[in-house]
């Protein structure tokens, strides 16, 4: 068994792709109409659904928008360099809610963006901090 692909329901369908692709740099990988159900599913993410794990956008025609709820976290995706990152999603006019720092009780460095329907994206440096990143989830799990 593998994990296929996480699901988020969004009110703009256009600014979620525009968001994910070009902010992010994921790849809209597919994408269909299914108008007896008045609904857009989108498919994106950083490489071939054979392969990765990727994000699916469910549109529902007419929804603009939903409420978050309390039990949803966030997605996580592991950069680079994180401060770059960061800058360069302020510049895509992108939102980051929580600067690059270590997290807290721990030295992994993390930093958090918003999407457009105010989903959590968590960004984790990757590279030296990799390693305390997978100490620190194991010593959780």
């Amino acid at each position: 068994m593998r994990m296929l692909h996480t699901m988020l329901r969004v009110g703009n369908l256009e600014k979620s792709l525009a968001f994910y692709c070009n902010v992010l740099g994921m790849k809209l990988l597919r994408q269909k109409d299914y108008p007896g159900g008045e609904f857009t599913l989108a498919f994106v993410g950083y490489g071939d659904e054979a392969d990765h794990t990727v994000l699916e956008l469910t549109y529902n025609w007419g929804t603009d928008k939903y409420d978050l709820g309390n039990g949803y976290g966030h997605i996580a995706l592991g950069v680079e360099d994180i401060y770059k990152t960061c800058d360069r999603i302020r510049e895509l006019g992108g939102k980051v809610t929580r600067e690059p720092g270590p997290m807290k009780h721990g030295s992994t460095v993390i930093a958090f963006v918003e999407d457009p329907d105010g989903y959590k994206v968590e960004l984790i440096q990757l590279g030296t901090q990799g390693s305390a990143q997978k100490q620190e989830t194991a010593a959780t799990a």
